[in-house]
Order: C-alpha cells, then sequence, then structure tokens
C-alpha cells in the first residue's frame, strides 16, 4: 500500500459516509403508518485495513440503521394514519445530520490536500532528480 492506495481507501470510505447522510436528510421528513416502517437513519460502520504493520487506512464493514427512534404524530387527515390518527415520523436527527455533513466534507478535503502534497513531493523530487 502506498499513500494513493490509503487515501483513496479514506475518501471511499467518506463517500458512503456523505451517502448515508444525504439519505438520511432526504427521508428526514417522511412519515409511515407504522413504527416499524418508518425510516431510520443509516450509519456506516468503519474499521481498519491494514496489509502491512507500517501502514493502515479505513474500510466501511457495513452499514447499520441508528438507534434514533421514529416520533409518533396525531395527523389524522394524513392518508398513511392509522386507525387512531397517528402517523410515524422518520428516525432522524436533522442537526445531526447536518453536522455530520459537514465534517464529512471537511474529511474528504483533507484528504485531497494529503493527495496535493505527495504530488508536490513527487513532482519536486522528479525536478531535482533532473
Amino acid at each position: 500500500m502506498n499513500i494513493f492506495d490509503v487515501a483513496g481507501r479514506a475518501m471511499a470510505a467518506q463517500l458512503t459516509r456523505l451517502n448515508t447522510t444525504a439519505s438520511n436528510l432526504a427521508n428526514a421528513r417522511s412519515v409511515a403508518s407504522s413504527e416499524t416502517e418508518a425510516f431510520r437513519a443509516l450509519k456506516p460502520v468503519f474499521r481498519t485495513y491494514s496489509d502491512s504493520p507500517d501502514m493502515a487506512t479505513v474500510d466501511v464493514e457495513r452499514i447499520v440503521q441508528s438507534d434514533t427512534q421514529p416520533k409518533k404524530r396525531h395527523d389524522p387527515t394524513n392518508p398513511m394514519a392509522d386507525d387512531d390518527g397517528y402517523v410515524w415520523e422518520a428516525g432522524v436527527d436533522e442537526p445531526t445530520e447536518m453536522i455530520e455533513m459537514i465534517e464529512t466534507a471537511r474529511q474528504y478535503q483533507n484528504v485531497v490536500q494529503v493527495l496535493q502534497t505527495a504530488k508536490s513531493l513527487i513532482l519536486e523530487t522528479v525536478r531535482m532528480g533532473k
């Protein structure tokens, strides 16, 4: 593994994180007729990947549902309401998801900066060798 492999895996992991956050935000205000049908936020689970003792990176192991529970709301005019007039709002905490999105974007930018620095150093080394 080299710096480009490490950065590539890190960028792929952050992209998965960003996609799950976008999905959560897209479904944040959805409703369902039962608690079991209601959308629950998705979260990626990362694990360390290493093929040598001196270099490690990250992989997405799996995507799991969040513990955030759907909320029961009385809305008898909603066509999805149950017999008692209740709907279940998605189990998504929108402010938390926005913070997650900002943090993910910053970490992705950090990896891009690492790649730019590595590229500059390689080009400078090649110039010195001429």
